[in-house]
């Protein structure tokens, strides 16, 4: 095994956390600007998207301090686009999580092969990330 890079990994944890952060307050803001005969089982998919994106922040805050890091106290900036049509706010959740994707793979590049441990923390979050976009596409179809 190679030696890990622990100041490049604890960067790309920060921005981790930053964009997960931001991810916690644009699923809360998606859930309160959903309307119309769909919006209850949807404010319930932001707002566990919401749940689950500041629980990424924690798993990775967690990882970077273990490394000695210091955690970021920064939000990822987050556009707002001022649609809140279902369809664009899907649609800008999947580019969201098309970011999140890259992010992971990011780390999973840097920790390949030094750390198991950080490995399959990576490889299980680009999987979980793969699912979102998944979902996301599929919440899609019906307005394509």
């Amino acid at each position: 095994m190679r030696e890990l890079d622990t100041e490049k990994t604890v960067q790309i944890l920060n921005q981790i956390m930053e964009f997960e952060l931001a991810g916690v307050v644009r699923y809360t803001h998606y859930s309160l600007m959903v309307t119309g005969p769909n919006r209850l089982p949807i404010v319930d998919f932001f707002k566990t998207q919401a749940g689950e994106s500041l629980l990424h922040a924690q798993q990775a805050g967690e990882i970077l301090t273990g490394l000695e890091g210091h955690p970021t106290q920064k939000i990822a900036p987050i556009e707002e686009s001022y649609e809140h049509d279902i369809k664009s706010l899907l649609e800008e959740s999947l580019g969201h999580e098309k970011k999140a994707l890259e992010l992971y793979k990011e780390l999973l590049e840097v920790v390949e092969d030094a750390s198991v441990y950080l490995e399959e923390y990576a490889r299980g979050m680009i999987g979980q990330e793969e699912l979102h976009n998944i979902e996301i596409k599929k919440m899609l179809r019906d307005f394509a």
